[in-house]
């Protein structure tokens, strides 16, 4: 059994174990900071049957503060803010960015929308594998741009354009993250698409060439050399993609760690960076 097969049964196991997980009550210590509220609303993707619970990161100074904030826009909301509810462990999403703050009076407010279990594949991929399915994933960024971003719009003081909008996500949410921000580059100003899955479907490689060539846009790309055999010439080849259509260099930015693995803890260790990219902390 190859490395990127090895991968490919993770993320798989990663989709049936978020659906056992939605079933059974998690017994771990929460570790979510005080400034991470879940919205009591939950937000229905009808055309797909699912809803989603979402939690929201706000600054520090929030409450205090007249001030507006750039938005993030991240996937597997379980994932980022609490050890209790997250796979094999949190981003620390939450402690990253009140860090940042107490050192540079930066904020920004986190939207974690969480994934829907069973159908976690068929939101984040926005082309059909043959073996594996999904293919829904233009029906998920639909949802965000028309349901979930006006409601955070209408209720938290945001920046509400593409310059102070970034969508971020890892693995099959760094796919429907990058595909997300070509498709509107009017909506996400700013893409960080990690150990991303573009072996999914090789109809991403075309979708870039035909709408990768934006002038505004800023991109983040990280992978990890252990993360399966391909993952780093596919990331490498989608770089290249983009660059031979005219996406400006110095917007672009590919960090490859040799030791990175295709977990939570290396998405934890690189987020930083990576906001420090799109957003000059």
């Amino acid at each position: 059994m190859n490395s990127q097969t090895i991968l490919i049964k993770f993320i798989l196991f990663y989709f049936i174990f978020w659906g056992l997980q939605a079933q059974e009550k998690n017994q771990k210590t929460s570790t979510k900071a005080s400034n991470v509220p879940i919205l009591e609303k939950e937000f229905e993707l009808k055309s797909l049957d699912i809803s989603h619970k979402i939690w929201v990161y706000l600054p520090p100074n929030y409450e205090k503060s007249s001030k507006k904030f750039p938005v993030i826009y991240m996937h597997d909301g379980q994932n980022l803010f609490d050890d209790a509810t997250s796979y094999i462990g949190e981003w620390g999403i939450d402690e990253t960015l009140n860090d940042v703050f107490q050192k540079t009076g930066k904020g920004f407010i986190v939207v974690g929308i969480e994934n829907s279990g069973a159908k976690r594949i068929d939101e984040y991929t926005p082309f059909k594998n043959e073996k594996y399915g999904g293919g829904k994933g233009t029906l998920y960024i639909d949802f965000i741009i028309n349901e979930v971003k006006p409601y955070i719009d209408a209720n938290f003081r945001t920046k509400t354009n593409a310059k102070n909008t970034a969508i971020i996500g890892s693995s099959l949410g760094g796919l429907i993250s990058f595909y997300g921000g070509l498709k509107y580059p009017k909506v996400f100003g700013k893409i960080g698409a990690l150990s991303t899955s573009f072996w999914f479907s090789d109809e991403i490689y075309g979708f870039a060439k035909e709408k990768g060539n934006q002038k505004n846009l800023k991109i983040y790309f990280l992978v990890g050399g252990k993360e399966g055999e391909m993952m780093v010439p596919d990331t490498e080849k989608m770089v290249k993609t983009l660059s031979e259509i005219g996406f400006p260099s110095k917007k672009m930015k590919l960090k490859i760690v040799p030791e990175g693995k295709h977990n939570e803890a290396f998405w934890k260790s690189e987020f930083l960076e990576t906001l420090n990219f799109l957003f000059k902390l």
